[in-house]
């Protein structure tokens, strides 16, 4: 099986943050509906960011088989740039008007949204639809894109990840202990873990992310699915008691030292080996964990001693749980002005095939329906496949509706809230004052 690597995974789905600076260039770059050349595409020229192998080895054995016709009158032609010069890469290519039929998007959705407001990206519902194919998107896939992209499918969703908590179901049985439903279980399940000298929670601190992901879960499941739409329509700010309650959950968390020792300098990649060599009994994370807990080299605990659940129940609170956090990667999206006959084709092909040949080929689960039966490497697998399915309404993660600066603010100072040397209080007001300076 093919398979990218964990910092690929975390470079492409971790972050998802631009430089301010960089919104500023692509702003200028975009500004108006802009010119570029409108003949027709001789390629099926795509873009994307170098450390994403998945989606170029799917579409390439697509161009091989399922959509050869659409490759033999439009031949795949693929460029790759690393992630962290994506961006700016973007920038130049919007400014000469010379953005290719397909390339991945900007690493924040701002970015993304103001290519599609200078007329440089297609209206990729209106095209599904006008194909037939719109239905050939997992609805849940359509709902986190239109959440963030405001309202609009701007992007395809070649990658599909819903959050939770994977937890090793060996170490859970060994103690006496079943899967979570609430808060008050699970840090109750958390306190008798640590009382027996097993580190409850896996996370890395130095990328800050998967400790605030932890945040919005509690934010979530206690005022509900809106709680961080709220914050960005003004109706409320992180500071308000309710939101600053959240981050002192987290807080406790790191104070009791569920979180080990030393996780502001623990890293994506030893964050996961903790988990996945029995070292810690639980791990927040995104569906493409799914790829590294098939890998035997990396798994010794064993796939059939992953379970997954969902962020748990919060007493009177008004979110449910069956709201997974959810997002669709580094997505890819469509040049409005290539976006010819030739160019529908390969859409309507990739819309019907790139789900099977993703999951079949690299375990990789999509935004896109599975149109031919693809067998479950284990169990866990097969749990997380089925909730994506049965998911109907999803929500974001904390940082999701952030400006760039606010990002960072908050992803930086994460691992300062949970090891004690920033209150709860002052870690809200630090990422709402970065919200606030425009």
């Amino acid at each position: 099986m093919n398979t990218d690597s964990t910092t690929a995974r975390r470079a492409r789905i971790g972050g998802l943050t631009a430089g301010t600076a960089a919104l500023a260039l692509l702003t200028t770059a975009c500004g108006g509906t802009g010119g570029g050349s409108t003949a027709a595409p001789k390629e099926f020229s795509y873009l994307t960011n170098t450390e994403n192998t998945t989606v170029k080895t799917a579409l390439t054995t697509l161009s091989k088989g399922q959509c050869a016709d659409a490759n033999k009158a439009l031949p795949l032609k693929v460029e790759t740039v690393p992630q962290a010069s994506l961006d700016q890469k973007l920038q130049l290519l919007a400014g000469q008007g010379a953005l290719p039929v397909q390339f991945a998007a900007g690493n924040a959705p701002a970015l993304t949204d103001q290519l599609f407001k200078s007329g440089k990206v297609a209206d990729i519902e209106a095209e599904l639809k006008k194909r037939g194919v719109l239905d050939q998107i997992q609805p849940a896939a359509i709902s986190t894109i239109k959440a963030l992209y405001d309202g609009k499918m701007e992007v395809l969703p070649y990658e599909y990840n819903i959050e939770g908590i994977f937890y090793n179901k060996k170490i859970f049985t060994e103690n006496g202990l079943k899967e979570p439903g609430t808060w008050n279980e699970l840090t109750a399940a958390s306190a008798k873990l640590e009382a027996k000298g097993i580190q409850p929670f896996s996370a890395s601190g130095q990328q800050g992310w998967p400790l605030t992901r932890l945040i919005s879960g509690y934010l979530y499941r206690s005022l509900g699915p809106d709680a961080l739409q709220d914050v960005k329509d003004g109706k409320a700010k992180l500071t308000d008691p309710k939101y600053v309650k959240a981050a002192q959950k987290i807080a406790d968390l790191g104070k009791k030292g569920y979180f080990g020792k030393g996780v502001g300098s623990v890293d994506y990649d030893t964050a996961f080996n903790q988990f996945l060599t029995g070292k810690a009994a639980m791990f927040y994370m995104g569906s493409w964990a799914l790829t590294n807990i098939a890998d035997p080299k990396q798994n010794t605990v064993g796939a059939e001693n992953i379970g997954f659940m969902p962020f748990p129940a919060v007493s009177g609170g008004k979110g449910s749980i069956d709201q997974y956090p959810s997002n669709v990667g580094l997505a890819m999206t469509l040049g409005k002005k290539t976006l010819d006959s030739k160019v529908g084709d390969w859409v309507t092909c990739i819309a019907k095939n790139y789900g099977s040949t993703a999951l079949k080929d690299q375990g990789s689960i999509s935004g896109f329906k599975s149109n031919t039966p693809v067998k479950d490497p284990n169990e866990v697998t097969a749990n997380v496949r089925k909730t994506i399915g049965d998911s109907k309404q999803n929500v974001l993660w904390f940082e999701a509706l952030f400006s760039t600066k606010a990002t960072t603010v908050s992803q930086s100072n994460a691992a300062s809230l949970v090891n004690g040397s920033m209150s709860a209080q002052q870690f809200m007001q630090t990422v709402q004052d970065a919200l606030s300076s425009k």
